[in-house]
């Protein structure tokens, strides 16, 4: 009787695990199909920038320029390059710390306005207190000037302030000037332009961001904080920035980045000079220097590997910062 209850039990279990290896068989592995799907991105990506990479880094290495219509090398001068870069010329000067402090200072100028104003216009449309009518018409309308080229924008500043542009014919009009103002040839005003198109270009798509940020805030905490008589400012400086920390970091860093690759607006506004005195010239500007007329595919290699180093230490600082003050 046991013999034959042990036989049943057997016979079950084997045509369990029959059906078990059967349905397995049948049923299909869908995790290939995510490889599959992400592939093109890992192919692209590898053909069209990490191989570019690789190649820049590489080339940093070697002496590969043009000299008139003779190719010198490639010949390997190991960090020849970047000591050069950090070689002082014939004015006691070295043109990548200039250039440098160029580019974080024309960054600069137009970010912290960019900032302050995009801030202050996502608070004022996200105010449930005033509801604001029309929020989709006005995103549009400070998101238009993000759609126009930046080499176009520069190009209209070009001819409006120019000796001969409408602001100089306006102004000598009006009787404010004698003769025309040379607005392209001062530092301060080509700096001021400069900054001045960054904001304009950019404070749109900053402020849509933080707009989303914000309005991704629960509103029951604005609404517990003025209960207990919070006031703006505080209700401000403790629910709103802390929460929207990240979409600021985000926006901060990519910002940074933009900031360190500028080369169009100055590029036009200058006409590739940097003038005055190489004051606006840029460290993407400097770079394209080596890639002019004599191809210098070393030096301009050695600019682009330091760039990418100063660009991932600038974020470690800021994501070391943040992550300290939370702490």
């Amino acid at each position: 009787m046991i013999g034959d209850l042990f036989k049943k039990k057997t016979i079950r279990e084997v045509i369990y695990m029959e059906k078990k290896n059967n349905i397995q068989k049948k049923s299909i592995s869908y995790a290939k199909w995510g490889y599959i799907f992400i592939a093109p991105f890992f192919i692209i990506y590898t053909i069209f920038t990490l191989y570019p990479q690789m190649l820049t880094i590489y080339n940093s290495f070697f002496e590969y320029y043009r000299d008139g219509l003779n190719i010198v090398g490639p010949n390997y001068v190991g960090l020849a390059n970047y000591k050069a870069l950090f070689t002082t010329n014939s004015q006691g000067i070295i043109p990548l710390f200039k250039f440098l402090g160029n580019t974080v200072w024309l960054w600069t100028i137009g970010a912290v306005p960019q900032f302050v104003v995009a801030m202050m216009l996502a608070l004022f449309f996200t105010s449930t207190r005033l509801n604001i009518k029309g929020q989709q018409f006005f995103k549009s309308v400070i998101y238009m000037p993000n759609l126009i080229m930046a080499s176009a924008f520069s190009m209209l500043f070009f001819t409006l302030f120019s000796q001969v542009g409408p602001i100089n014919q306006l102004l000598m009009s009006w009787g404010m000037i004698d003769q025309p103002i040379n607005f392209l040839g001062m530092q301060v005003s080509v700096r001021s332009l400069i900054g001045l198109m960054n904001f304009l270009m950019w404070f749109g798509n900053t402020t849509i961001l933080l707009m989303a940020g914000i309005q991704g805030i629960d509103e029951a905490l604005f609404e517990s904080a003025r209960l207990d008589g919070s006031t703006s400012t505080q209700v401000f400086f403790n629910i709103t920035m802390p929460l929207l920390m990240p979409i600021f970091i985000y926006v901060f860093i990519t910002s940074m980045i933009g900031g360190i690759q500028m080369f169009d607006v100055p590029q036009v506004l200058t006409n590739g000079r940097g003038t005055p005195n190489y004051s606006s010239m840029t460290m993407v500007m400097y770079l394209n220097t080596f890639l002019g007329i004599s191809k210098n595919y070393g030096m301009a290699g050695a600019v682009s590997v330091l760039l990418f180093i100063i660009t991932a230490l600038l974020s470690t600082i800021v994501f070391k910062s943040i992550n300290t003050n939370k702490k």
